[in-house]
C-alpha cells in the first residue's frame, strides 16, 4: 500500500515540475534558507547524512527516522542588517504510523521606515514570514526511507498579505554496513493562494536536489556532496563589470576554443555542487567545513575573494543537550551566523538509579 502511495505521489510531483522556476523569479525564497548551523557549516544544503539530528529532516523529509523520536530543536540565525530568521521543531513516533515531526520556519526582516513619493517620513513598518510544517516520513524497506512535509506559508510585508501551500518529497537510501547514504529531495513545490496582489500569482522556489553521503571505515571523516539547483542546467552568467567572462570566447586556435568549452562546462557543473567534511574524532563532538562553489563564484570580490564560499562549525554534547555553531561566508561585507540547540525530551523522563547518586 505504501509503495503505491509513493508512486502517485511521484508522478504527480512529475507532473509539475514543468512549471518550476528558480532565482529572483520566485516567492517565499525564505523557505531556501538554512536553519541549522551543522548544514550551514557544510555549505548550505546537505539532504543525505543519516543522523539523530532532527534539523536534517527540515532539508530531506525522508531524513526524519525513529532515532529522531521525542527531539526537540531550536535555531537562530543572525542573518545580514536587522534580519533574523530560525525554526523550532519537534519529532515523534508512532510505531504503527511511522514518523512524524511539525516545525515552525520563521523570518523577521526588521523595522522599516515609510515615507511618500516626496520623502515624508510618515511611520514605520515591518515584514515578516512564517512556515508551519508538518512531516511524516516511513520506511519502504530495510535500506530506503519514503517522507513528505507540508507547508502552510504565511508571509506579511506592511500592507500587503500572502497565502500558500507548497510541499517536499523524498527518498533515503541507507546502507550501514558500507556507512553510505544517498538521498534525492523535491521542494517546495506548491502555489501561492493568496497573492499579494490580485490575479497576480508567483512562482514558489521549485528544486530538485541530490545528495551522497560517505564515511570512512577507520578515518573519523565523513563526506557530503550535494547537488542542488538540478532543474536549471544553465547557472552561469555575462557579468559585465567583471574582469573576466563566463560565456565561451571564440578563439583562433581550436585548441584554446576547447580549453575555454572544458573550463566552462567544468565551471557550470560546480555551480551546482556544494561540498561538506565532518570531523568526528570523539562520539559527541564535530568540527565541519563545507564550501559553497556557486556562493563564492557569484559574491566575492576579485580583488579579495578571502573566505567567500566557505563555512565552518563545531558540535557538542553537553550534559542532554546538543549545541552546535555554523558560520558561513558570503560577502566581506558579512556572514550569517547560525545556533542550533536540541534534546531528547525523553532523557528528563528517565528515572534515576538510586546507585547512581
Amino acid at each position: 500500500m505504501l509503495k503505491k502511495i509513493l508512486y502517485t505521489y511521484l508522478i504527480i510531483l512529475i507532473s509539475f515540475s514543468s512549471f518550476a522556476q528558480i532565482g529572483g523569479k520566485n516567492t517565499y525564497n525564505f523557505l531556501t534558507l538554512t536553519n541549522s548551523a551543522r548544514v550551514a557549516s557544510l555549505g548550505g544544503d546537505n539532504v543525505s547524512i543519516v543522523d539523530k539530528d532532527v534539523n536534517l529532516a527540515f532539508h530531506n523529509p525522508a531524513l526524519l527516522t525513529d532515532s529522531m523520536s521525542d527531539n526537540l530543536t531550536l535555531n537562530y540565525v543572525n542573518y545580514f542588517s536587522d534580519i533574523n530568521y530560525g525554526y523550532v521543531g519537534y519529532a515523534k513516533k508512532y510505531k504503527d504510523y511511522g514518523n512524524f515531526a511539525a516545525g515552525i520556519h520563521y523570518i523577521n526582516y526588521g523595522d522599516f521606515t515609510e515615507a511618500d513619493e516626496t520623502g515624508q517620513i510618515l511611520g514605520s513598518f515591518s515584514a515578516s514570514e512564517y512556515s508551519f510544517n508538518l512531516t511524516w516520513a516511513k520506511k519502504i524497506d530495510s535500506l530506503i526511507n519514503f517522507g513528505v512535509k507540508l507547508k502552510a506559508i504565511y508571509s506579511e510585508l506592511d500592507t500587503y498579505y500572502s497565502f500558500g501551500l507548497a510541499t517536499d518529497a523524498g527518498l533515503v537510501y541507507y546502507n550501514p554496513k558500507n556507512l553510505f547514504s544517498a538521498g534525492f529531495v523535491v521542494k517546495n513545490l506548491g502555489i501561492q493562494l493568496n497573492p499579494y496582489i490580485d490575479k497576480q500569482r508567483e512562482p514558489l522556489p521549485f528544486d530538485l536536489q541530490l545528495g551522497i553521503t560517505k564515511q570512512l571505515k577507520h578515518a573519523p571523516l565523513r563526506f557530503s556532496f550535494t547537488a542542488k539547483n538540478l532543474l536549471n542546467l544553465k547557472m552561469t552568467y555575462n557579468n559585465p563589470t567583471s574582469t573576466q567572462t563566463d560565456i565561451i570566447i571564440n578563439s583562433d586556435t581550436s585548441a584554446n576554443k576547447i580549453g575555454k568549452q572544458i573550463g566552462h562546462y567544468a565551471d557550470e557543473t560546480f555551480r551546482h555542487i556544494i561540498i561538506g567534511v565532518e570531523i568526528i574524532p570523539i562520539k559527541n563532538f564535530f568540527v565541519n567545513v563545507g564550501y559553497n562553489y556557486q556562493r563564492r563564484k557569484e559574491l566575492k570580490i576579485e580583488t579579495r575573494a578571502a573566505m567567500v564560499g566557505f563555512s565552518f562549525g563545531i558540535g557538542i554534547k553537553i550534559s542532554k543537550f546538543y549545541f552546535s555553531y555554523g558560520r558561513a561566508t558570503y560577502h566581506l561585507a558579512g556572514a550569517s551566523n547560525h545556533i542550533s540547540l536540541s534534546t531528547n525530551l525523553s532523557e528528563f523522563r528517565k528515572k534515576v538509579n538510586p546507585k547512581d547518586l
